[in-house]
């Protein structure tokens, strides 16, 4: 398995060294893996939840506890999935399959939500700049 000093992950990830190691401290990562050294080593599934993180953030503007509650989601995802695989009972693994289900409904209404708010705050913006290009036009006309 291919592993990543924290350097090479800030490069493949594009947060900085220190990002990254406050990324650890409030628990969206967990790096396990270390050299004799006691330096960091990340694995490949470490920065896939990185880029994730960094997607979450930067593309839907999840604040930091929603990028923890993003985390925990998809742990609990993982966990639903590796728990109903090895389900026998199909009246259970079922039930397994609708838990997860809510979960990502609910996560989809979330993000729903967020893209109406910045919808909104966006024709806002184009409001705004409307106004502003108007009052430029008009000192263009003045200033004839």
């Amino acid at each position: 398995m291919k592993t990543y000093k924290i350097e090479d992950a800030a490069a493949k990830t594009g947060l900085t060294k220190r990002t990254i190691r406050y990324y650890e401290e409030l628990g969206l990562i967990e790096t396990l893996d270390r050299t004799e050294g006691g330096m960091r080593l990340y694995s490949e599934a470490d920065i896939d939840r990185l880029n994730k993180i960094v997607l979450a953030k930067e593309v839907l503007g999840f604040s930091l506890q929603e990028l923890q509650q993003f985390v925990k989601m998809n742990e609990r995802i993982d966990h639903y999935r590796h728990a109903v695989q090895s389900l026998e009972d199909r009246a259970e693994r079922r039930r397994s399959l609708l838990e997860i289900s809510e979960v990502l409904e609910r996560e989809m209404d979330m993000i729903e939500l967020k893209m109406k708010r910045m919808d909104t705050f966006k024709e806002e913006l184009h409001v705004l700049n409307r106004r502003v290009r108007e009052a430029i036009g008009r000192y263009e006309a003045e200033g004839s």
